[in-house]
Order: structure tokens, then C-alpha cells, then sequence
């Protein structure tokens, strides 16, 4: 098994953000199908035309007076209009990863004890990518 490469941030109030390294060992630079699947909602507070949010707001749309989401994918099984590549090959990116949304913060390739997330693993065989393997815990 290889050593996680997976960056987990605790917050205070208990949230648990991840990032990933722009590392050739990083499964998502050659997957994206999560952005490609996953309705991406979250509270408006985060928009950049509020308070101290920071997620760029005309990329987002209204969904309720309180929550938005990531244009195209609104209904869900829609792209999310900040992925840029193709799905399932190397380079697939976020065009405003250090400006996520909370959902795209929180989503972990791999759980706490290193087992790899059931929905990526199932997303990632629609697409015809392989399995990820469990990492290490050390």
C-alpha cells in the first residue's frame, strides 16, 4: 500500500476540509468525475459577493435565498462549469481549487482509516478508471 497523500484539516467546529497535492500520485488530476456528478450546493455565505466568501459568485447559481451551487450541476450529472480537461485523463483540474465550495473541501478519496471512498471507487469504474487501493496508515 502507498502512503496517503491525502491533506485532512480539522477545524474547530469539527469540519474536516482535504486537499490534495499537485502530485503525480494524486488520483483526482486524472478523474474528475466527482465534479462531473455530484450536485455542488452549498451555503450563500460563501460566495465572494458576501462577507469573506471567497467562491467566485458568477460561477455559481441561485438555488434558494440561502444556498447556491456550482453552475451545471444543479440538477446533478452535470459538470461543474470550474472543471477544466476531459474526464478520466491526466491534467483534469479545478479551475478555482484554492476558491472551492465546502462540498468539494469536505469529499475524501480515502476515509480515516485509509480505505478508499465507496463513491469515488464506484464513479471512477462509470468512467472505466481503476480502483483506488487502500493507504497506509502509519
Amino acid at each position: 500500500m502507498a502512503h496517503s497523500i491525502q491533506i485532512v484539516h480539522r477545524q474547530d467546529d469539527d469540519r474536516v476540509f482535504i486537499d490534495m497535492p499537485d502530485s503525480p500520485d494524486n488520483p483526482c488530476i486524472s478523474c474528475g468525475i466527482c465534479c462531473a456528478h455530484f450536485r455542488v450546493s452549498f451555503y450563500c455565505g460563501e460566495l465572494s459577493d458576501g462577507l469573506g466568501g471567497f467562491v467566485p459568485a458568477e460561477l455559481t447559481s441561485k438555488l434558494t435565498p440561502l444556498m447556491a451551487c456550482m453552475k451545471g450541476t444543479e440538477t446533478g450529472h452535470g459538470r461543474c462549469i470550474a472543471l477544466r480537461g476531459a474526464l478520466g485523463q491526466p491534467g483534469i483540474a479545478c479551475a478555482i481549487y484554492a476558491n472551492r465550495p465546502t462540498p468539494c473541501r469536505e469529499f475524501p478519496t480515502w476515509l480515516e482509516d485509509g480505505t478508499p471512498n465507496p463513491d469515488c471507487q464506484r464513479l471512477r469504474a462509470s468512467i472505466g478508471l481503476p480502483p483506488l487501493a487502500a493507504q497506509r496508515q502509519d
